[in-house]
Formats: structure tokens, sequence, C-alpha cells
């Protein structure tokens, strides 16, 4: 099983002067402990339901250009971008950027947006949700399209493009994996079938990650979509695997069971590092040696 970690948590000790060096050094202990991604949250002011709308929030696509310049191997992004945040013919072109300046590291991780506090603080339109997802499928379909040869307009009903023209191209071909954040059935697992290269589920146990995949094989199914070529991926768990290695290795074991092929993990206040030096010490060799159950 792979495994990513996600920098989630910028009030940290001495901030913000503090921020480039705690940054910097976790990503690049996440990278020599083998992880395969490296995320940062995506927001305008930190979640509520973590700390509260006052403490520090680091603008998302900056910080992973600054990753891309301390890091070699590691994938690159959002866990995830809202479609409200970014005109969606930008984001594809912040995307394209990251992904030629990290060598090719780059994937773009989004979602449907959620929290309307820092919408309305900040003057940005914040639709309902049946518009939100409109505009998350219409923003997958200019990403692709920007991503392919296809340099023509783009009409939609929410977004008007005149020339989808992006160059240079990515250097991951035909593009940069497109990750979806969710575990809606009916609308954010259709739409990870019809355009995503992985699913990045939000789910406690294995139990639920098995029902909820066993939903996505069926839009699979009825797109004509090949379920195997979707890469599985959950949103960490309510285990801290370095707390309790043996327990969180047993849980890991039972989300491979479920054909879960990597899990990204938070990284915690107050020492994002030493927290990454211990999971490399003591859980990485081990959950990497688990095998990811294959469809059948």
């Amino acid at each position: 099983m792979r495994f990513g970690f996600h920098f989630l948590d910028f009030t940290q000790p001495g901030e913000p002067e503090s921020l480039p060096g705690l940054i910097r050094q976790s990503a690049q202990v996440a990278e020599q402990s083998g992880a395969s991604w490296f995320s940062v949250m995506d927001h305008y002011f930190q979640m509520e339901h973590f700390q509260t709308a006052h403490d520090p929030m680091l603008e998302g696509y900056t910080t992973l250009g600054f990753l891309a310049g301390v890091t070699e191997r590691m994938k690159l992004g959002t866990i995830v971008t809202g479609v409200t945040y970014r005109h969606p013919a930008l984001l594809a072109k912040i995307v394209t950027t990251l992904d030629v300046l990290s060598g090719g590291r780059a994937f773009l991780g989004l979602g449907a947006a959620w929290y309307e506090r820092e919408h309305l603080a900040l003057g940005v339109p914040y639709p309902p949700i049946s518009e939100r997802f409109e505009r998350l499928e219409e923003a997958l379909q200019i990403a692709l399209q920007m991503w392919s040869d296809d340099e023509g307009p783009y009409d939609g009903k929410h977004y008007q493009l005149a020339e989808t023209i992006s160059q240079p191209r990515t250097i991951q071909r035909p593009h940069p994996p497109i990750v979806i954040g969710g575990s809606g059935e009916r609308k954010t697992l259709r739409m990870v079938a019809q355009y995503a290269d992985a699913t990045n589920l939000i789910v406690p146990d294995p139990e639920t990650a098995a029902h909820k995949l066993a939903v996505l094989r069926e839009h699979c199914d009825a797109l004509g979509r090949d379920y195997d070529a979707i890469e599985k991926t959950v949103q960490g768990s309510r285990m801290d695997p370095v707390a309790d290695p043996d327990a969180f290795l047993a849980l890991a074991e039972g989300f491979a069971a479920q054909g879960v092929e990597h899990m990204q993990f938070g990284l915690p206040h107050p020492d994002p590092v030493g927290y990454v030096e211990k999971f490399a010490e003591t859980v990485a060799p081990r959950l990497m040696q688990i095998e990811v159950r294959k469809a059948g």
C-alpha cells in the first residue's frame, strides 16, 4: 500500500517565520520515508471544525510551488480544491505550471466546495450545492479539454471559453492525474467514474469503503469505464498510526482487502517533522508491505 501526507495545520510554533522551514522539512522527510503524495489544504480560512477561521492558512498552490523546488519525487497537489475558488481555466493553467516546474509531479484535486463562511467573507460567489456540482462537472470538462489537442471553444451552462489554449503542455501525458474528493454516491462517485484518475474517499472504516467502492464500480459499469484504472485512496482514518502502529496496520489491512491502494495522513501540531520521522520508523516499512486486493 502507498501513502502520503497532508499538511493542514499552519498553527505551528513560531509561525509565520517558522512555516517555510517546517513545511520544507516535513515534505523532504516524507519523501525520504517513501511517501508517494504530499498535499496541502486549499482554503481561504482554516476550517472551523478543526480550529478557527482566525488560525493561519496559506494559499495552496503557492505552497505547492514552493514544495516543487525542495522535493524531487513525490506527487504534489491539494486535497482538494473547491470548484468555486478559481476559474476552471485558470486552475488548469496553475496545475499545468506546477506540473512543468515540478518535473511532472502535479495532480489536480477537485471537489464541489463546502465552506460557506470563507466565501461570504471574501466576496466569492457561493451558489447552491446543485449548481456547485454542475460547475464541478464543467470544470473537469474544461481541464480535460485544455489538456487535449482541442483548442476550440467551450460552451457550458456556467462557463464559456472562446479558446482553450494551454501552452506549454503538461509534462505528464495525457495530463496530470485528476483526483476527485468526496464520497457522495449519486453525483461525486459518478464523476469519478466519468472523469477522474483517482477517488479520495472520506470514510471511517473498511466496511464503508467497500460500500462506496461498490457504488463506484456500478457507475463504471454504467459508463463503460475500467474500474481498475481508477486509483482508490482514502483520506486518513480515525486511528493515529503513530500512536498504535499495530492496530493501525490491522486497519490498513482491512482497507487493502477492499482494494484501497493509498492512504493519506494529516500532519499534526506542534511537530509535523517529528511525526513523519516516527511514522517512517514505525509504520511506513510495514505499510508498504501490505498487498492490495485486486478487483476480481
